[in-house]
């Protein structure tokens, strides 16, 4: 037998004791490291602007508001060729101009020397979402019948809510705000008055048979904000919707608003984030008081990992795979509920929640610089007119 394959038969040795617990202790550091990194590089990366846009920081702001300035633009070389090519139409054309002029509009507010810039586009934008073709969607609904062409209706209408609050806004802050969306927008605030004193729940139906608290509370911010643009008195209005929403519209178990209800006050849906953090966002033109108790029961809905937030969308005991209204709904939480939250988070100074929800909004958004303009990636115009909207809301709205 050769001397080889007697070593081959030999037992192997076994290492040093010392080299083995080296090794495991080598092993342990390298996976607490490895967690450290996980836990504070995205946290700290994702939320490294967040403060500054919690201060309203100029250069972040301008970016942002450039970015919906292009779209404007954009949106009427489109409407100037008639082609349609990358216009939006319908709800999503509504939303996107209305959410322009609300941002334009408190960056105006908090930055009054940036007036000139931004209080014209505002109007623009005001304006076109007011544009039939927009509403097309809610006036099939109502079997042909155009919310604007019959404001004497008993019917609700409250989708016109939208486009009234952002000729409001425009109209606050423009001194050269037209005559004739003016008169519009007094027409729709009346007949919102009227509408909303006449309903003992203070619920009008934005589609048939169907009313949205949501909707309800952009009524009110419409009537508000447009009392604050012209000296005139809303206050009995206002009072009465404020009444109905703590009597009515809230679910007293979670303290968030039914998403949809009749306008009896029977609830058609269940209490949801997306509708209750949207609602505050509106109350705060309204009533400070009323949208820092909605915020409440949105913050309620919080849930943290590693530092990042997000909204559970369905209150306790209510569960349902999202809509629209909410965006996706994974593990329970909503895209939109997440977003909708920062506006209320900043308003009324809780920069915590709201550096938490920002990260989400960062890893989520992709923030891109293009000179001097600055998007999310992933929102389109929406998305990025959206955040304009909720990044600026602050205390200096309900004055």
């Amino acid at each position: 037998m050769t001397e080889h394959a007697v070593a081959e038969r030999e037992p192997a040795r076994p290492a040093p004791s010392g080299v083995g617990s080296r090794r495991l202790v080598a092993i342990v550091i390298g996976i607490l490291v490895a967690l450290l990194v996980a836990w504070v590089v995205p946290r700290w990366w994702c939320g490294r602007e967040a403060d500054a846009w919690y201060r309203g920081d100029p250069s972040r702001v301008r970016g942002l508001a450039e970015e919906l300035v292009a779209f404007e633009a954009e949106a009427e070389d489109d409407r100037q060729r008639a082609t349609g090519s990358g216009a939006l139409d319908g709800m999503w054309g509504l939303l996107a101009h209305e959410m322009t002029a609300l941002g334009l509009a408190q960056v105006v507010l908090a930055h009054p020397d940036w007036r000139d810039r931004y209080a014209p586009i505002a109007t623009r934008a005001a304006t076109k979402s007011l544009s039939p073709e927009l509403r097309t969607v809610f006036t099939d609904a109502w079997h042909g019948e155009d919310g604007m062409a019959h404001l004497d209706s008993a019917h609700g209408h409250a989708y016109l809510s939208y486009p009234a609050l952002a000729l409001a806004m425009a109209r606050l802050v423009d001194p050269a705000f037209p005559r004739g969306p003016a008169a519009e927008l007094d027409a729709i605030v009346a007949s919102f008055e009227r509408r909303l004193l006449a309903s003992p729940t203070a619920l009008i139906d934005t589609y048939p048979g169907e009313a949205y608290p949501t909707d309800v509370a952009a009524v009110a911010a419409a009537i508000a904000v447009h009392g604050r643009a012209t000296g005139a008195d809303h206050s009995a209005v206002l009072a009465h919707w404020a009444r109905q929403v703590r009597a009515v519209q809230i679910d007293r178990d979670t303290g968030l608003v039914v998403q949809r209800m009749g306008t009896d006050g029977r609830a058609h849906d269940a209490p949801r984030a997306s509708g209750t953090g949207l609602a505050a966002y509106y109350a705060g033109f309204a009533d400070r008081t009323l949208a820092e108790q909605l915020a409440g029961g949105a913050f309620r809905q919080e849930r943290n990992l590693l530092g990042f937030s997000a909204i559970h969308e369905y209150g306790r005991g209510h569960h349902g795979s999202g809509d629209m209204d909410s965006g996706p709904v994974l593990l329970g939480v909503s895209v939109s509920a997440t977003g909708f939250a920062l506006a209320p988070a900043r308003a009324f100074g809780h920069r915590d929640i709201f550096t938490r929800l920002f990260r989400t909004a960062d890893l989520l958004g992709l923030p891109l610089r293009s000179g001097p303009r600055l998007r999310f990636a992933t929102g389109g115009v929406i998305g990025n007119a959206l955040l304009l909207a909720f990044l600026t809301s602050g205390p200096e709205l309900a004055r």
